[in-house]
């Protein structure tokens, strides 16, 4: 749900307001009982806008109520200096929306509007016509959606929890860029805390958190060396040091650096890192929580944009291999997958079902297990926020998720590490461009189609947007 700000802008002339004053109010009252019946709370105005003093005293009046967004209505011819005013007042999201109707001219007051607004560099969107016709409200509740989904941004802190991972440049971000640019604030805590708070986690919580991944997993492959219950004790004790250091700092989401001091030495974050992306974990059902791979920013701060649009959980991945005879990628990289994925049910023991703990390989020497599953079919938009000589654009792609038969599945999976998470993802670009521009090694997705709520979402901040494929 949002809440929604609803000023309609009239005449300044007292005698063409009084002839419009009641059409203007029914056209008003139309709009926000249509937008409640979607579910979204609806902040009205004091009656239409037609002095400079109402406009700054009801932009001022709905600013107070912090709406995701507010929508400037144009039934009728409309002094654009209220509009000005009003966005002066108000400083949040704006939407134009104008009737089209030749015997009152609202779409005229839009134009007006709507060229003041460019004129000073406010940024805001536009739609027209009746929304009562599917099309129209479609318009508006993608700025509605989009509003809500980078308004929740605003005022988050992120959760750093080590430094850069590996020397990669693409998962570290400026944190003044941040605050300016998506309001969010970044919270530096060092690794040490995951390995200290781990050790006082009660020995019950964690053989529990064990027991349940044992009875409930299609399997649990202990060799005796990288894998074994202690050490999945052990990534059960981080999970639960995790969701300490959440509350302590307050932390909307967060990223684990892990590689290589983690991993060399204590145990991977892998248990951890899926279960805090799930909507569960061995204790019951929880909110999901963002929380990236190699401590990557930028993934994260695209996962929890992702995660405000389509209210699921997340796919974060190296975009590891392209299968260039059947067009479709391997996106594989170890922890992160949510199990969710695995059948996308609301039934945890329905996904876990398809989920395998492998002892980790090579690359991770302290071992621990590693959540192997393959990502169940579907459409989905694909995204990633990347940065093109410091200044930010969202990458966007329209894509599927398939699978195939058993033998077919396996064999992929075995041409690169097959202990770790897999998706196979057929992306609606050439490999080609994919290739040359694409601006990172992870790449991120949710079910569904968002890209139009992600092309106003980078119009709300101030980025660059950058379809890829179908998505331009």
């Amino acid at each position: 749900m949002a809440r929604i700000g609803l000023l309609t802008m009239s005449d300044g002339r007292d005698f063409v307001e009084r002839d419009v004053h009641d059409f203007a109010t029914a056209a008003e009252t139309a709009i926000a009982a249509r937008l409640e019946v979607e579910g979204h709370e609806v902040v009205r105005g004091g009656g239409p806008l037609w002095t400079s003093e109402v406009a700054t005293t009801e932009g001022r009046r709905l600013a107070d109520a912090r709406p995701d967004l507010t929508i400037f209505h144009y039934p009728v011819w409309a002094f654009p200096h209220f509009s000005m005013l009003a966005a002066e007042a108000n400083r949040g999201p704006l939407l134009l929306l104008a009737n089209v109707d030749p015997q009152f001219p609202g779409m005229v007051g839009m134009l007006a509007a709507g060229g003041a607004l460019d004129q000073i560099g406010r940024a805001h969107a536009r739609a027209w016509g009746d929304i009562r016709e599917s099309h129209v409200l479609d318009r508006v509740l993608v700025q509605v959606r989009a509003a809500a989904a980078v308004g929740a941004l605003r005022g988050a802190t992120f959760g750093r929890i080590g430094g850069r991972p590996m020397g990669m440049y693409t998962a570290v971000a400026n944190p003044d860029q941040w605050m300016r640019t998506f309001g969010v604030d970044v919270e530096e805590i060092d690794q040490w805390e995951i390995v200290r708070r781990a050790d006082t986690v009660e020995a019950s919580r964690a053989r529990e958190g064990r027991m349940w991944l044992e009875r409930n997993a299609a399997g649990v492959h202990y060799d005796g060396r990288q894998l074994t219950p202690e050490l999945l004790e052990r990534q059960v004790r981080s999970y639960y040091a995790m969701r300490e250091l959440i509350d302590e700092w307050h932390l909307d989401f967060s990223g684990i650096k892990a590689q290589p001091e983690l991993t060399n030495h204590f145990a991977t974050m892998d248990v951890t890192e899926a279960f805090l992306n799930d909507p569960y974990d061995w204790d019951g059902p929880k909110q999901t929580h963002v929380c990236a791979t190699e401590a990557d920013m930028d993934g994260a701060l695209t996962m929890q944009l992702l995660k405000n649009l389509a209210r699921t959980p997340v796919l974060f991945a190296d975009v590891r291999h392209y299968h260039a005879d059947r067009g479709i990628w391997d996106l594989c990289n170890s922890g992160e997958h949510a199990t969710w994925y695995a059948a996308r049910s609301d039934d945890p023991l329905e996904n876990l079902r398809r989920v395998h703990l492998y002892p980790e390989g090579f690359y991770f020497p302290a071992g621990g297990a590693s959540i192997h599953h393959l990502a169940a079919p579907g459409d989905c938009t694909f995204a990633r926020l990347t940065r093109l000589d410091g200044r930010y654009r969202m990458q966007v792609l329209r894509g599927a998720l398939e699978t195939y038969d058993q033998q077919t599945n396996e064999a992929l999976m075995r041409q690169s590490t097959y202990e770790w998470p897999h998706a196979f993802a057929r992306l609606r670009v050439e490999a080609s461009e994919f290739l040359e521009r694409y601006g990172s090694n992870h790449i991120h997705a949710v079910p569904g189609e968002h890209v139009a709520e992600l092309r106003a979402a980078c119009g709300l901040v101030g980025i660059d947007y950058q379809g890829m494929g179908e998505a331009v």
